[in-house]
């Protein structure tokens, strides 16, 4: 086993051998690290897989001797957003993404809160259509910098169960000055709600619902062919 880059801090070492058995795959060896370091889970969207060189799939068989590599984004090309089922820190990711240059850095936290309609909310569980929500994010981050000028976004989603006072999700946008990155933000979690499959339940102490949703744009098609008047959303 061979681990690169920021794999080599996650999984805490830099080379390793395991013997997984007969009829082993890169998904087993995957899995196998990934429950010693469950971190590694968060990240697995960006890491690419080796097989002696050769870049390799979940599903390819091993064999005695072969060599697996876990492979990060090259050249700092880790993606602006992510979706997690762990906690997430703020703190952290501003440290990440600020820059001396940059003048501003606007951080907005969804926080669950403990009602709803004057329903005490005892915690919220949330779901996605998650291949499709990454690639909703990213694509919200890459057209926000380019209509607000702004440096650089992160955006993180957490999913599953949250208790109240916990983050939902994270944005934050850096930039050379205030105005732009406030205007970015607003305009992310704005759009993000509208359009991104992410779906959250409410759970009350007389019961549980689904979160009345925004509808969807109007450029988005619907099942039904025409616009809907009832949400569609989370």
């Amino acid at each position: 086993m061979l681990f690169f880059g920021i794999l080599k801090d996650v999984v805490g070492l830099g080379t390793d051998s395991i013997d997984l058995g007969q009829n082993s795959t890169v998904g087993d060896v995957v899995e196998y690290y990934q429950q010693r370091s469950p971190k590694l889970r968060e990240l697995s969207a960006s890491i690419a897989l080796a097989v002696n060189s050769e870049y390799a799939g979940l599903d390819t068989q091993l064999r005695a001797g072969d060599e697996v590599g876990l492979l990060p984004p090259v050249s700092g090309g880790a993606p602006r957003t992510s979706i997690v089922r762990t906690k997430i820190l703020t703190e952290e990711v501003l440290s990440k993404i600020k820059r001396p240059e940059d003048g501003a850095a606007v951080v907005f936290e969804g926080v669950v809160r403990d009602n709803t309609r004057g329903r005490r909310t005892l915690y919220l569980d949330y779901e996605a259509y998650e291949e499709m929500a990454g690639k909703q994010l990213e694509g919200l981050a890459e057209q926000a910098l380019k209509q607000f000028s702004v440096r650089d976004i992160a955006i993180v989603h957490r999913l599953g169960r949250m208790e109240v006072g916990e983050t939902s999700v994270l944005i934050i946008v850096a930039s050379a000055h205030r105005g732009p990155a406030f205007d970015a933000c607003r305009w992310l979690i704005d759009t993000l709600k509208r359009t991104v499959p992410i779906w959250k339940k409410e759970y009350f102490e007389d019961g549980a619902v689904w979160a009345d949703g925004e509808p969807f744009p109007a450029e988005i098609p619907r099942a039904q062919g025409t616009p809907a008047e009832r949400p569609a959303s989370k």
